[in-house]
């Protein structure tokens, strides 16, 4: 038996905060109020997620982001597909307004066009979404970068394959009354040009609820390093239960017309993004 047909065969997997709090507290869980505990199960809508875990099994990447799009009754719109390249041999750039859901769409979006699985270049947090554990390419957002994940990322990269990535990193927060990007990670750009691929740029439209940002700029004002809004994106999630949402695609950039200055490139691919109309 191979192991995802083990995974296949041991059934959808479930989120259990109970579960999480004694694996990462030890006996010192069971200190952790009850109240607490379900507080904490309505927070990241521990019953809903692990319907739609249930209704997507036993799908896996692509087919699993089509699953919870479905379950979730939303609509993606698109603007200039024209502009897709006929070879999905790229890297596909976007804003990240959503935080997960984006994400998976996109992920959809590309899989469809293209006949094929692309690769997704993420947070190594969300390795722990299990389903998508075979297109993502972990990377640490927040230390240094292991030999393995910088190899996969360059073994990707070698391929066929479309590779995405949110250059931002972490989604969007608001500023001076607009939702935007944090800054952009040069690194796609290098990539680009190490590995012959040109540059696709997207725009995903779309925002959180206004509760997201607010946490979001209270914990800033705080001094709170922890994010502690991430643990508001599960409810954002179904929040956009029956919404549509439009990706715009802009002109390929060529990977030959790219300069040597990777911060400059950068900042003219984000201005590119954020130009895009929705």
């Amino acid at each position: 038996m191979t192991n995802q047909e083990k995974k296949q065969s041991e059934g959808p997997i479930r989120i259990d905060v109970g579960d999480v709090l004694q694996s990462r507290l030890g006996k010192r869980s069971a200190r952790v109020p009850r109240w607490l505990i379900h507080r904490l199960e309505r927070l990241i809508c521990q019953d809903k997620l692990n319907e739609m875990l249930r209704v997507a099994y036993p799908r896996r990447g692509a087919e699993f982001c089509q699953a919870v799009i479905e379950h979730l009754g939303i609509s993606v719109n698109v603007k200039g597909a024209s502009n897709l390249p006929v070879n999905p041999r790229a890297i596909f750039v976007c804003n990240h307004p959503l935080g997960g859901l984006d994400g998976m769409a996109l992920i959809h979006f590309i899989a469809s066009h293209y006949g094929c699985q692309p690769r997704f270049v993420v947070n190594d947090l969300l390795m722990a979404v299990e389903p998508l554990r075979e297109v993502f390419l972990p990377i640490n957002k927040h230390g240094a970068q292991s030999r393995g994940s910088l190899a996969a990322i360059d073994e990707a990269m070698a391929t066929d394959a479309p590779v995405l990535i949110f250059p931002a990193g972490l989604c969007s927060r608001r500023r001076d009354g607009r939702v935007a990007d944090l800054e952009w990670r040069k690194m796609f750009v290098q990539k680009a040009r190490e590995f012959g691929r040109d540059i696709v740029p997207l725009r995903f439209c779309g925002e959180n609820s206004a509760t997201f940002y607010r946490t979001a700029r209270w914990r800033e004002r705080l001094g709170i390093k922890f994010n502690i809004e991430m643990a508001l994106l599960p409810s954002e999630i179904f929040k956009a239960e029956g919404k549509t949402f439009t990706i715009s695609v802009g002109a390929p950039v060529a990977c030959r017309d790219l300069s040597t200055d990777s911060r400059a490139e950068t900042a003219r691919i984000r201005r590119t993004v954020d130009s895009l109309s929705c």
